[in-house]
């Protein structure tokens, strides 16, 4: 069992378990003092504080579960990969009463297929045990049905920035197996350092330089903190910082994927290339 994921699931309800016995022995011994005892009134603020923390913490760990949902049962696992037709519905039609919009990245499971009067198909899906609809089918894939990969490359090919790179991570998690995945690497790691471009124009723009040299914290380390890279972070998206040249590149790991598993493909030339741009513009690495 991992120890550490264990421990992170314990640890906030011994937490929450010791800060309700403290909440609940303030309260014993409040009252036994006496209605005008200035104290009384002291932990009567108290009580209220941590009820209200303790209110929060409970809906962040529901949040957290939530997250955490096991992918849906009931019919072949497909993935949203178009989150603008992800409009899931009570019948298979585009006037159908809208019962959620489902984001990029959810799970489905594809229970069955139809198509509308007007020649749309819908899939009915399983969003979750007690949650289903119908969904057009061209805003999921599924690496069980033939033809979706070559759908899903060119939904990539035809998006920009972070959403080319956000629909090329579903690509290698999902079609692990497809003879496209050094292509679809290659677009990753060129889309993001074309991408480092914008981000290091807009943190320049964000940051402020008397600050930064009024603290004691490194300059290289706001940049590295800059708030726009967060969503990237979390697509295993990585940035280096140059401090030469106060800019943002992408710190290539797609690229030594490819010459590690692709190495005699025309992608594996290109992010040699790739890599050996890099190593000159930031050399401090």
């Amino acid at each position: 069992m991992n120890t550490h994921k264990l421990t992170s699931q314990v640890l906030p309800f011994i937490a929450i378990r010791s800060l309700a016995s403290g909440l609940l022995s303030l309260k014993t011994r409040t009252r036994l003092l006496p209605q005008n005892n200035p104290i009384r009134a002291i932990a009567r603020i108290w009580q209220l504080s941590l009820f209200a923390f303790l209110f929060q913490v409970s809906l962040f760990n529901v949040n957290v579960q939530a997250q955490r949902r096991k992918p849906p049962s009931g019919g072949r696992l497909a993935v949203v990969v178009d989150e603008r037709l992800a409009a899931l519905r009570s019948t298979p039609q585009l006037t159908g009463q809208l019962l959620r919009r489902l984001g990029r990245g959810r799970l489905v499971a594809v229970r069955g297929v139809k198509r509308s009067p007007d020649g749309v198909v819908f899939f009915l899906v399983n969003v979750t045990a007690r949650t289903h609809g119908w969904i057009q089918h061209e805003a999921v894939v599924s690496a069980s049905r033939q033809g979706d990969e070559q759908k899903l490359i060119g939904l990539i090919k035809g998006s920009a920035d972070f959403d080319r790179i956000a629909r090329a991570r579903i690509f290698l998690d999902w079609f692990s197996r497809s003879p496209f995945r050094a292509e679809v690497l290659l677009l990753l790691g060129d889309t993001a350092e074309a991408t480092a471009v914008r981000l290091s124009l807009d943190a320049s723009r964000r940051i402020n330089e008397g600050e930064i040299r009024a603290g004691d914290a490194p300059v290289f380390s706001y940049f590295l903190n800059y708030s726009g890279l967060d969503r990237y972070n979390r697509q295993g998206v990585r940035f280096i910082f140059a401090s030469s040249t106060k800019r943002f590149h992408y710190e290539g790991a797609a690229w030594r994927e490819i010459l590690r598993r692709y190495p005699r493909t025309s992608q594996a030339i290109e992010a040699q290339k790739r890599l050996v741009e890099l190593a000159a513009a930031v050399p401090e690495q």
